[in-house]
């Protein structure tokens, strides 16, 4: 298939285009590089410096024949959605509407639209919480996601374009970028190889599902292949929670972040965010049952992984350390979205 990937130079979209350039289909980006870097970039894919909230999208439309639109390019930060919350809508809605319409135009075959498990659900659902439970998010990035799956379920039945729905966890991994996105595994590995004093926001019991990126990639491939049978059958697009199901809370984190990094400052309490849940896991039965898709990689090996990652990376950590090999494939690769949802 020819696929457009948007948002394919950040953390989490750089990993798809790794595993769908690697099971050896056609990859475009489409990225504005605004937290996503050109570096992540796949070689083996199409590269195109754009962002979906300008015209200038429909020229990349004019010329592209895409079978499938994988939709990664959004705002991501739930602080940044709080305080500017009409910025949040122009890109998570205004650009996802954008999108949907030039699919329409042009006869794209599927889209796979990337949503908030974090966000989506609101402070009183079942945790872990299964995908029919209703929405009421809790944050002006929560509400833009859910509008963008709205506006995705509009063009399926409307104009029939399947569409398959991934609502995240809270991703982490190689190629986070712990600058400029709301990272925290990122952001505690730096701070710890650094030899600063991590921030927890409130108590830290707050708690959260976290889910290693080259699962998530291997969710994306599901996706693709659930979309074409979708296409060939007629049926309706489907929505599945992608996490794993396990709350952690942020105070555990961050003692297992430490005892890999060897030990580390004592971490500072600031007062907590407005517009986060307390509580947050996704319930992934659908995913099994329906993608064939589980989660593989464990928390601490996940969380290993990362930190050896951003070690061989930092100028501050020490020299002494150990440093597990850098993955191959869709475990790493080369760097940059999401995500404390």
């Amino acid at each position: 298939m020819r696929v457009l990937v948007t948002g394919g130079a950040g953390f989490i979209g750089s990993h798809v285009v790794d595993a769908y350039v690697a099971a050896g289909h056609e990859v475009v980006v489409a990225d504005d590089l605004s937290t996503g870097r050109r570096a992540n970039v796949n070689p083996g894919a199409e590269f195109y410096p754009v962002d979906i909230t300008t015209p200038h999208l429909a020229d990349l439309f004019d010329g592209g024949r895409f079978d499938v639109v994988n939709h990664h390019a959004a705002q991501v930060d739930v602080r940044r959605s709080v305080a500017d919350p009409v910025a949040d809508a122009g890109v998570n809605i205004g650009g996802t509407l954008r999108l949907l319409e030039l699919c329409r135009r042009h006869g794209v075959r599927g889209v796979i639209f990337i949503s908030s498990g974090g966000a989506i659900y609101g402070e009183h659902a079942p945790v872990p919480t299964p995908e029919d439970f209703p929405a009421r998010p809790v944050s002006p990035y929560g509400v833009s996601k859910f509008a963008g799956e709205r506006y995705v379920d509009y063009y399926q039945t409307v104009h029939g374009i399947p569409s398959v729905i991934l609502r995240y966890a809270n991703v982490y991994g190689p190629r986070q970028d712990p600058h400029g996105e709301a990272g925290v595994v990122a952001i505690f590995c730096q701070r710890l190889l650094e030899g600063e004093a991590p921030i927890i926001y409130g108590d830290g019991g707050q708690t959260r599902d976290f889910v290693y990126v080259g699962d998530v990639a291997a969710a994306n491939l599901r996706a693709l292949d659930l979309l074409g049978r979708l296409n060939a059958t007629g049926a309706a697009p489907a929505t599945f929670n992608i996490g794993t199901g396990v709350e952690t809370t942020v105070n555990a984190l961050l003692g297992r972040l430490t005892a890999l990094a060897g030990g580390g400052e004592a971490p500072r309490h600031d007062p907590a965010r407005p517009g986060e849940q307390r509580r947050s896991a996704v319930n992934p039965t659908r995913a099994r049952e329906t993608l064939g898709w589980t989660p593989a990689v464990p928390l601490g090996d996940g969380l290993a992984k990362t930190l050896s990652w951003f070690r061989e990376r930092s100028p501050k950590a020490p020299s002494n350390q150990p440093s597990a090999p850098t993955p191959a494939g869709t475990d790493v690769r080369t760097v940059g979205s999401p995500i404390v949802l």
